[in-house]
């Protein structure tokens, strides 16, 4: 079986530590979507020793953190499923009340149209919110 989280980054690299990384993924109508992926494959969270169950939520709340500081949604989605990746791996999104799901979960259908002006304005601001998670995450 392969997997695709063993096998590409998942999505543009913003940090890589030693156990783990930090991607933005390219979800459409969501430009502040991210994952944090453990890099050895293992399936559950439960698998991890419980420092590294620390270590990866620590990254996670950190995520949280640096959007709401420089977005300010409406609120942030934390989810872990695996169900098509069975490898660990945190989603980390950034919900706007504007966004096409709101308040419904991102895999679910639209509620409304997309408002590309809004998701370009967002979408420009990921590269400074990749490198303060970068800056953050190194120190």
């Amino acid at each position: 079986m392969s997997c695709a989280l063993c096998t590409t980054e998942g999505g543009q690299l913003v940090w890589r530590g030693e156990k783990l990384r930090v991607i933005r993924a390219d979800e459409a109508g969501f430009p502040a979507f991210y994952r944090v992926v453990w890099n050895a494959h293992v399936a559950e969270f439960s698998d991890l020793a419980p420092g590294d169950r620390q270590r990866c939520m620590d990254v996670v709340t950190l995520i949280e953190q640096v959007l709401r500081e420089k977005l300010a949604p409406t609120k942030i989605n934390l989810a872990t499923l695996g169900n098509v990746v069975p490898h660990l791996h945190w989603h980390v999104i950034a919900r706007f009340d504007w966004d096409s799901h709101f308040p419904a979960p991102v895999w679910t259908g639209a509620v409304r149209v997309r408002d590309a002006g809004r998701e370009a304005a967002v979408a420009a601001q990921c590269p400074a919110i990749d490198a303060e998670l970068h800056r953050r995450l190194s120190a």
